[in-house]
């Protein structure tokens, strides 16, 4: 969930700019990501690396590839995930009705609705700073605070959780391509239909 919470910010990639720039249907955002996560009790962060793509209309895919290849796949259909090529966890959107809400609002995101992220969170943004503070009891749970840093897309994002835990991510080598997915993206996807 907290993976999902953050790229909404995601889907700004050029917010720091006068003229928001958004996905347009056929374009993909790919990237790569270094995740850092302070967990109460842990001298050390657990650190995990790996890529996403994010395809308008059919969802986002999260793949970890350092410390283990973990696969995580949302789209409007719901969410699943799988641990060296093994599904370990399947959620339909209409067993867990967030999914379907935090599609809409990913998608109207990356169709440039501002409205449909502003709905979820208060935004609040200084030079290439951008914090947002969640507006509903429900969205407010498993975080408290986001804050990116944006460049030409964002470049880094910090998530503080409720009970002191946070998630630090920095993502690089970013671009937007035309498509095709490529056929294990078309397969990760066509999986949650």
């Amino acid at each position: 969930m907290i993976r999902c919470l953050f790229l909404f910010v995601l889907l700004w990639p050029s917010a720091a700019q006068a003229d928001p720039v958004s996905l347009k249907p056929g374009e993909i955002l790919r990237g790569h990501f270094v995740q850092e996560r302070f967990l109460a009790g842990f001298a050390q962060p657990v650190r995990s690396e790996g890529r996403f793509v994010l395809a308008p209309g059919q969802g986002l895919i999260w793949q970890g590839d350092k410390p283990f290849a973990v696969l995580t796949v949302i789209t409007p259909a719901g969410m699943a995930q799988s641990l060296g090529g093994k599904e370990t966890m399947r959620l339909s959107a209409t067993k867990a009705p967030f999914l379907a809400r935090l599609h809409q609002v990913m998608a109207g995101a990356m169709a440039g609705d501002w409205r449909a992220l502003d709905g979820e969170f208060a935004l609040s943004r200084q030079d290439d700073q951008v914090t947002l503070l969640p507006r509903r009891p429900d969205m407010a749970q498993p975080v408290k605070a986001i804050r990116a840093r944006i460049g030409a897309f964002v470049e880094e994002v910090e998530v503080e959780k409720p009970e002191g835990d946070r998630d630090h991510l920095v993502f690089s080598r970013q671009s937007i391509d035309q498509g095709p997915l490529t056929t294990d993206e078309a397969a990760a996807f066509a999986g949650l239909r």
